[in-house]
């Protein structure tokens, strides 16, 4: 029981917390690289998070590209076609790879 209301007062002050000072939240600039097949990572990858998702993931593999960009389909629903499939890992391969196919 004390436990439980130890829990509960501590749930319940945060919620009292103030701020006397403007909050400023820090904005980060990425690097894009434009090219070909920007168009569609605009279009299909930019809409649900920001291109330093992207850029975060480090310079990787064309196979793991492609798998990123599956993931992207089959669990989160990115709403990609085929066609641009094939342009967006394009060019992330092309911009954000290593050189390599593996």
């Amino acid at each position: 029981m004390k436990k439980l209301l130890l829990i509960a007062i501590l749930t319940v002050g945060s919620l009292f917390a103030q701020v006397k000072s403007d909050v400023e939240v820090p904005y980060i600039s990425y690097q894009i690289k434009m090219g070909k097949g920007f168009d569609a990572v605009q279009a299909n990858c930019l809409m649900c998070h920001s291109f330093g998702y992207i850029i975060n993931q480090g310079p990787q593999s064309r196979l793991f590209w492609d798998k990123k960009v599956d993931k992207m389909i089959t669990h989160f629903k990115a709403p990609i076609s085929k066609e641009d499939k094939v342009i967006v890992v394009n060019y992330l391969f092309k911009h954000y790879g290593n050189g390599k196919l593996k």
